[in-house]
């Protein structure tokens, strides 16, 4: 046992590492003017349209990815999402003028299902190595996801100008399959680290504290998840409530380039990653104080605010608006997965949380396509993309109330299960 307690860092951090390595999802905004440009003719809607669809194939990946891991184990999942992660962004550097879908077939649908294979997968190992900490690991992990932006921000720059030649869309391609390379070698090395703790693990000295009623008993499998109206309304709020944050990760630099701050235009991604990554590890330890419910609400009322501010900020101000709707968004993407936890049990998290996270791919898709329809009704005219943020903050006010309805799941609230419901249910799950 004493072994176990030490050995339980370790598959955090082959997770971070990992990690890292997702984060590239949220650099898209320094692809999106060569991409738009070199492959869709200046359609930024079409351009940002890969980036959508890897983050709702994410969230459908994750589901499937959730299946499988509670078949084969999270070790083989974690490297089979990998490998098509690597592959995808690999075929993706081919992508020529004349086949622009191929983009959203490699970099969207490919790198999306690698990217969900390993997204929730790794969550959920770390989480049950931690349930005395389920918040706080659930912000390193995810804050993790966000740092890589940072990470890998200044090391796509350099390749785009390196191997560009001045020539648009050149250098982002090959930037593609430079990434391909290193997600290879992560994702399989820092995979075989990850393993499920034995299932009578406990760290020691802890005792649940029951933060919602049934939370240290209940594990509900996702056909009885599916069941609830609270998997609903939390699939709905995070739809919802990740809008803003999206339009600006896809956007950042675009927006910095239309206020004339082009030389400085990288910061734009740098505030975004940045803040988006500490937001989700300060959000995931004031959960565990505050409580998950209230932790959202507060979130979605500063994104709510936040996101009318965008035409207010002026010069270098838009910056630091960038950070704080960064901030936000991170939050979400940790609190979410540990309210899920907390009110379905923690055994099947990559699963359930999978099924959740289908609504923040349908936001994904939601947002970008608004984002991009009106960043090209504005052409040089930035202001004029403003009615995307009010519909985001419109979307954050819908989500507070959709988070208020959403009430514990208890044992006595759910049927009984005979012998041959247990049977068929361990079948599916």
């Amino acid at each position: 046992m004493k072994q176990q307690q030490t050995y339980r860092i370790i598959p955090v951090i082959a997770t971070i590492a990992i990690q890292l390595c997702l984060g590239t999802a949220y650099i898209w905004s320094i692809f999106q003017e060569g991409i738009a440009k070199s492959l869709f003719s200046g359609n930024n809607a079409n351009a940002a349209l890969a980036f959508s669809i890897l983050l709702a194939v994410l969230s459908v990946g994750s589901t499937i990815g959730g299946k499988i891991q509670d078949k084969i184990g999270p070790r083989l999942t974690v490297i089979i999402g990998g490998l098509i992660l690597a592959l995808g962004f690999f075929w993706a550097s081919f992508t020529t003028p004349s086949a622009p879908w191929l983009l959203w077939v490699t970099y969207g649908v490919l790198g999306g299902l690698g990217m969900g294979f390993i997204y929730t997968t790794t969550i959920a190992c770390a989480q049950k190595w931690y349930p005395d900490k389920r918040g706080l690991i659930s912000g390193v992990i995810v804050s993790a996801l966000g740092f890589g932006g940072v990470v890998f921000t200044p090391v796509v720059e350099s390749i785009i100008k390196t191997f560009g030649h001045g020539i648009v869309g050149q250098g982002e391609l090959i930037s593609l399959k430079i990434l391909s390379l290193i997600f290879l070698i992560v994702c399989v090395v820092g995979g075989l680290f990850i393993k499920n703790p034995p299932s009578d693990f406990k760290p020691a000295g802890w005792t649940s504290n029951g933060a919602y009623s049934g939370a240290s008993t209940l594990n509900m499998m996702p056909s009885q998840a599916l069941k609830t109206p609270q998997l609903y309304l939390l699939t709905f709020s995070l739809m919802l409530a990740c809008m803003s944050g999206l339009m600006m990760i896809a956007f950042a630099k675009p927006i910095a380039l239309a206020r004339d701050l082009a030389e400085t235009a990288t910061v734009g991604v740098f505030a975004i990653t940045l803040s988006n990554s500490f937001g989700r590890l300060f959000w995931g330890v004031v959960s565990d104080k505050l409580g998950r419910k209230k932790t959202i609400i507060l979130l979605l009322c500063l994104t709510a605010v936040l996101s009318l501010c965008v035409n207010i900020a002026t010069g270098y101000m838009i910056f630091v608006l960038i950070a704080c709707i960064g901030f936000a968004y991170g939050g979400f993407l940790s609190v979410f997965p540990a309210f899920t936890s907390d009110l379905f049990g923690a055994k099947y998290t990559a699963t359930n949380y999978g099924i959740v996270l289908i609504g923040f791919g349908i936001g994904a898709i939601a947002s970008s396509y608004i984002a991009g329809y009106y960043k090209n009704v504005a052409a040089t005219d930035i202001n004029l993309m403003f009615p995307a943020f009010v519909i985001a903050s419109v979307a954050a006010i819908i989500a507070i109330l959709l988070t208020i309805m959403i009430k514990p799941v208890s044992i006595e609230n759910q049927k009984p299960l005979g012998d041959m419901d247990e049977r068929r249910l361990r079948i599916e799950a």
